[in-house]
């Protein structure tokens, strides 16, 4: 492999399709864990599992701010305090009455908003039927394009790949599922699929040798995914820095998504498009 070059002849479908199955593999059973012990694949965000935000200015410590509210769910990390946001498991009544005035005492200038629980499961429930709708139409249009088995099953395990992989990430590095990150998913989905259908359409529908229209393929789609990760890249920091949450966890999710896409295009979906054409597939 050259700076943007693929030598798909280098290695076996068996060999390509190796590393992503495995690790698709162990995604959905760590997420199915997950399922069975909390109820959810990937931790919610205050958004689906209700709670009480805090967005304040502040200059305490973790410590600091942890023995302060001792006496409330806190859910806590260095992150969210650098960035001046506190998050609590939901509380009602006169348990948020006191916790208001908890915070005002010391933070008089916190914005405090609180989602209901039962509210954030119906989002939950509706992000959820969100990303189920978007994949089956996606998994339709790409039969009705190729109309071809199993490039077109390529495709749509692909996709499922970059999604499932990209879920368990997130969960092991505390990225939580909220409004924001599923619509970040919702966008892997069209990025997954613009990428695989490239290189299908590359190798199915142009003329010439399979290894040079692989080589075409591998060298557009490489540059449109690096431009995008390095654009991805830039919007994490600059708003890691400006202690924006919300974005930094979208843009944490791309760069995940967009690194496993590469993966998935150039090994799994390029190693089934392979063994399909060296058996005979038109």
């Amino acid at each position: 492999m050259g700076k943007f070059t693929y030598d798909i002849n280098r290695y076996e479908p068996k060999q390509m399709v190796a590393l992503p199955l495995c690790l698709l593999i162990l995604s959905v059973i760590f997420l199915a864990f997950n399922t069975v012990s909390t109820g959810m694949p990937v931790e919610p965000g205050i958004d689906f599992a209700g709670g009480v935000a805090v967005t304040l200015s502040t200059s305490d410590s973790v410590d600091v701010i942890e023995e302060y509210f001792a006496d409330y769910p806190l859910k806590i990390s260095e992150s969210d305090v650098a960035a001046g946001y506190l998050v609590f498991n939901y509380i009602e009544g006169d348990s948020f009455k006191d916790l208001t005035e908890h915070v005002t005492a010391r933070y008089p200038d916190a914005t405090i908003y609180q989602m209901g629980e039962t509210f954030g499961k119906t989002l939950q429930s509706q992000a959820i039927w969100a990303l189920l709708f978007a994949f089956v139409l996606m998994a339709i249009v790409v039969f009705v394009a190729f109309r071809i088995f199993i490039p077109s099953v390529a495709v749509v395990l692909s996709a499922f790949s970059d999604i499932v992989i990209t879920a368990a990430f997130m969960d092991v590095f505390g990225v939580t599922l909220s409004l924001g990150t599923t619509a970040a998913l919702l966008m892997l989905i069209g990025y997954s699929v613009d990428s695989d259908i490239l290189l299908t359409t590359r190798l199915l529908k142009r003329q010439g040798k399979v290894d040079e229209k692989f080589r075409g393929a591998f060298r557009t789609g490489i540059i449109m995914t690096t431009t995008t990760l390095a654009a991805v890249v830039v919007m994490f920091i600059v708003f890691s820095l400006g202690q924006v949450t919300l974005i930094r966890d979208i843009s944490a999710v791309l760069i995940i998504g967009l690194i496993i896409d590469m993966m998935n295009t150039w090994m799994l979906n390029a190693g089934l498009l392979k063994w399909y054409v060296k058996k005979g597939g038109k």
